[in-house]
This record gives C-alpha cells, structure tokens and sequence, in this order.
C-alpha cells in the first residue's frame, strides 16, 4: 500500500511514542495521530513532541471533540502547533461520545449543528480573518488570532471530521478537508460509509475522492496468532460493551452487545474485562481487526483499503511497535 500513518494512544509513555514517530517517518509513514479519546491523555501536547522530533511527517489529533475547548482556543493551539510544524499538522475533531461527556457535565446536543459551526469558526480562524460568527454552539465577535509579532499568513491546517454514523458522515463529506474513520469496524461498513461521505460530498459540489479517508485500523501482529488475537479481544471486549454503537454499525450481532453490556460498567474494573473477553468470538475479533501474523496483518488491512479507505492508520496493539512499523513500511532505510 502506498500510504500508511500511525496512531498512538496511550499504552506507551510519550518519550516512546517521540521514537516511534521518528521510525515512522523513516519507514515512510505519513504522519502520526495521536488520541484524545478518554480522559487519560490529551493529544496537543504529545502532537507538539512529535513534531519537535520529526522533520517531514504529519502530526494529525485523532481526535479532539468539539465541545471542551472554545473554538478561539481550538484555533490558538492549533496555529501553534504549526508554528512548530509548519504544514504537517491536521486537525482531527469529532463529536466525543457518553457516558463519559455526561459524567464530565456535558450534554451533548445537535451534534451535526455543533460540528458544522466548529468546523466553519475555526477554519476561518486559521485563515487569519477576524471572524464574527453567531451559531447555537459558537458566538464569535470581531474574533482573530492575534499575532503580534511573526507571520500572519495563513495557517494550512487540514481539518478532518471524525464521522461514525451516517448524517455525520454526509456533513464530513460536506465540510471537511477529510474524514478520520474510526476503528473496530469492519470493511463492509466502510462501503456504506462511502456512499453517505458521496452524498455529503456532493452537496459541496465535489467528488468523494476530493475528500480524503484516513482510517483507524487496530493492528494486533504478533508470530503467536492466538496471542494477536487475545490481545485485540481484551480491546474489542471494551468497546462491545462501552461504545455499542460503533458496532452495531459493523453487523455485531446485537444479543452478544446486550449480554457483555450487562458485565461491563464505565470505567470497567480489569476483573469485567476479563469476563467479558470470555464472550468475544474470533470470528468477531477478525472481523474488526487486524490481529494475527504480518501477513495476515497486511492482508486485512487491505480489506479497508479496497473498501475506500485512502490511509490506514495503524494502532499497534503489541509491545513490539517497531515491528508493526516495519511490516509496513513503505521504504527501507
């Protein structure tokens, strides 16, 4: 495959991920993505790490909601951040998810309305305009970045939506520079995925392929392929239990989302986790990830290649990240 990025969570402490962006670019990867998707690690500051380290890949956040940073704020990091990586920085923003907004005292509401207004605010903002803009979720008076002293040419910061369900799939079709798809998915959810980011793209009056699709791509490789699967099964066990929607959107058959969500709670105790894993099936596990040897690796994540996928974004699950860095690099050094 021709393209290929990275993405990090939080397993790895960041002075790791700071090496692992640096073998990446050497193996030819596009650019890095780093989580903000619980409250473990925020994803500015890791991304500024990154691009401190590196001198060509992308340093994209995969992704910062739309609802804890005021969108003058949003725009104020993100410039920075391409003070210190002038042109690989991407924006990744999506629309978080409960219980774990709800828990923090935010109700989400109008996702699409939220989205759209954060999306258009901030893209002018990077723009360098004074912007007033008076939305339901953003209210801008005679607001820019205020550069007082340096270059106040416009900022080139992609902005990427990140979409799971369908309508916000058409808006990022719509307004985004791209889509981030998310993970634990299966390819056949990637064709519908791309007939809605089409009909989004066309209200725009472009093409789909003018809109570009990153996606997240669990990688469990491991030589013991049982151990690869195990490894994607505590993590998929999660994920059936706390974020059911994104696989109800893969086909996962909806009693088994019932029964692990009876044992899992948010957060789930390590002793929930393990109960529930003993509910996953392989055929589950295979069907949402890439887990098992590198070829089996690199043959799934194909799958979402062929199915519209522009960039695999692989979240290495094992201890041995260089590993999955180079069975899938795209030079040799």
């Amino acid at each position: 495959m021709e393209r290929v990025a990275l993405y990090l969570q939080d397993k790895h402490p960041i002075r790791d991920g700071m090496r692992y962006a640096q073998l990446a670019e050497d193996a030819g990867f596009e650019a890095v993505w780093q989580a903000e998707s619980r409250l473990v690690r925020e994803a500015t500051v890791p991304m500024a790490a990154f691009a401190a380290v590196t001198r060509r890949i992308g340093i994209g956040s995969g992704v910062v909601n739309t609802w804890t940073r005021n969108v003058g704020l949003l725009a104020a990091t993100f410039s920075t951040l391409d003070d210190l990586a002038p042109g690989r920085i991407k924006l990744g923003i999506g629309a978080w998810w409960d219980p774990l907004a709800a828990k923090v005292g935010i109700h989400r509401r109008h996702m699409l309305t939220c989205m759209r207004e954060t999306v258009e605010a901030t893209r002018r903002l990077l723009a360098m305009e004074r912007v007033t803009y008076h939305g339901e979720f953003v209210d801008l008076d005679d607001v820019e970045i205020d550069i007082v002293h340096g270059d106040r040419s416009p900022k080139h910061v992609p902005i990427y939506v990140g979409a799971t369900a369908m309508k916000m799939m058409e808006l990022a079709g719509e307004i985004g520079d791209g889509v981030l798809l998310n993970y634990l998915v299966s390819p056949v959810y990637n064709v519908e995925a791309m007939e809605h980011l089409a009909i989004g793209a066309d209200r725009a009056g472009r093409a789909l392929d003018d809109v570009d699709r990153p996606q997240l791509v669990v990688c469990s490789l491991d030589p013991d392929r049982s151990a690869a699967l195990d490894r994607s099964r505590e993590l998929v066990a999660q994920y059936l239990g706390q974020q059911p929607h994104i696989m109800k959107a893969s086909g996962v058959d909806e009693s088994l989302l019932e029964e692990i969500g009876r044992v899992l709670t948010w957060p789930a105790s390590q002793e929930q986790i393990e109960q529930a894993m003993t509910l996953v099936p392989d055929e589950v596990v295979q069907l949402i990830t890439a887990s098992g040897t590198a070829d089996e690796c690199r043959a799934k994540v194909q799958e979402y290649v062929d199915a519209g996928c522009t960039c695999p974004v692989l979240y290495p699950l094992g201890d041995d990240v260089e590993a999955m860095i180079d069975a899938f690099a795209t030079v040799r050094v």
